[in-house]
């Protein structure tokens, strides 16, 4: 994802007093459409905005008048930019100027704010929409697209109305007390904001698929912690440096959630030599979601994510999609069911993931993996093998070594000291 630089400026505004300024409006996106609980999302939605501002450098202000979040402060505009865009919820993020609501003070900061959008670019055709909230303003929306139309085009050369396809388009945005302006309008997550639909669990290898499936649960309101399955004591560390990796990178978008580690290898072994054959890797599979639902009982997760693709490997077959399952103790979720391998790619790489994902590690799966994969598992076959051995006390022995971390929190997003969370009247 490609994020505006510190750089990011607009004009001062004329005749504006504090608390007016420069300002980043944040657009509901799925939130505006509930109902009587739409406070519930917004409030998720500001406390999702605060983690993600932790760190930047400043105070801030995070005001949410009717469905839009608009957020200020110390910290320079393409900061705030850069954050905002990592949390899910918001449609589209804008950095505005925050200026009275008077036909002077529109008039004169939106000549500014045009400007200093077509400065160092070759626009030739621009266009104004507007949008009053305020029913008592002097003019329409309508009308006030028309009137600045008309101030703007000569006030600055070579630049004409096109309301087709403009190169330039400055909305202008009037509520009761104060009119934002802008000229530059980044695309947002949007999606539910993460943990408005409670908390899952996401099995997360170092691939492409799994963090690809978290963040696609986490656009559904699912706050998620992770669990990675090693093939320790029989395999190097790579494969746990690089889910710490992805962990870090998934806890960009949402407050930071754990990562727990589980050594897999010598439980893969007693598998192996309980016979399990052709059945090896869906028995671990089956083994690794036992292993979850437990873990998850006490991270308050309610469901399990994985990375599944529906026919994408031998083992995911429908069949033993199936014999996993019944595995589990908690609903199972596959964002990625119906997705293409190329299509995960090209998420990964939007993500930031895909980097991570094709560094070289020790895969726990191929540990002790048959020549041929069973793909029509029957469970009275899988549940033979799983006799031979004390599942319980093997489940048991797996959650006693867990090593927990927790990527992000002790980096960027920790808090500096000062910094406050002021609402301007």
């Amino acid at each position: 994802m490609n994020h505006p630089t510190d750089e990011t400026r607009l004009p001062a505004p004329r005749g504006a007093t504090a608390p007016y300024g420069h300002c980043v409006l944040l657009k509901h996106g799925e939130v505006a459409l509930k109902g009587r609980n739409r406070h519930l999302f917004v409030r998720r939605l500001e406390d999702n905005l605060r983690s993600a501002l932790r760190g930047a450098g400043g105070s801030t202000w995070i005001r949410s008048p009717h469905n839009i979040t608009v957020l200020g402060g110390e910290v320079p505009v393409g900061t705030l930019v850069e954050r905002a865009r990592t949390v899910i919820g918001f449609s589209s993020v804008e950095p505005a100027l925050r200026v009275p609501s008077t036909m002077e003070s529109v008039e004169a900061n939106a000549l500014d704010v045009l400007r200093t959008a077509c400065a160092g670019r070759a626009a030739t055709g621009f266009a104004v929409r507007a949008k009053r909230r305020d029913k008592t303003f002097a003019l329409t929306s309508t009308q006030l697209e028309r009137h600045l139309g008309a101030l703007l085009q000569p006030r600055i050369e070579g630049l004409r109305v096109d309301l087709t396809s403009p190169d330039v388009t400055l909305t202008v945005e009037v509520d009761h007390r104060e009119t934002y302006l802008s000229a530059e309008r980044h695309a947002g997550l949007s999606g539910l904001p993460v943990g408005a639909s409670g908390r899952a669990l996401v099995l997360l290898s170092g691939g492409y698929d799994s963090p690809v499936a978290a963040h696609r649960a986490m656009r559904r309101g699912l706050a998620c912690d992770f669990v990675h399955f090693s093939g320790a004591p029989y395999t190097d560390p790579a494969s746990v440096y690089k889910a710490y990796a992805l962990a870090r990178e998934l806890n960009r978008y949402q407050p930071p959630g754990a990562l727990h580690v589980v050594a897999l290898g010598k439980a893969q072994k007693q598998l192996a030599v309980a016979g399990a054959g052709r059945l090896q890797v869906v028995a671990q599979r089956r083994l690794m979601v036992r292993t979850a639902s437990a873990l998850a009982a006490g991270t308050g997760a309610q469901a399990l994510v994985t990375g599944d693709s529906l026919g994408q490997v031998a083992s995911q077959t429908l069949a033993n999609m199936v014999a996993v399952d019944q595995a589990a103790t908690l609903p199972v979720l596959r964002p990625l069911v119906g997705w293409e391998k190329q299509e995960i790619i090209d998420q990964a790489r939007a993500l930031g993931t895909a980097e991570i994902s094709v560094l070289p590690d020790e895969d726990c799966c191929s540990l002790l993996a048959p020549p041929r994969v069973s793909t029509g598992t029957r469970i009275g076959h899988l549940r033979a093998v799983e006799k031979r051995l004390d599942l319980d006390e093997l489940v048991e022995a797996l959650l006693a070594n867990v090593q927990v971390m927790r990527p992000g929190q002790e980096e960027d997003r920790a808090p500096e000291a000062g910094a406050t969370c002021a609402v301007p009247s």
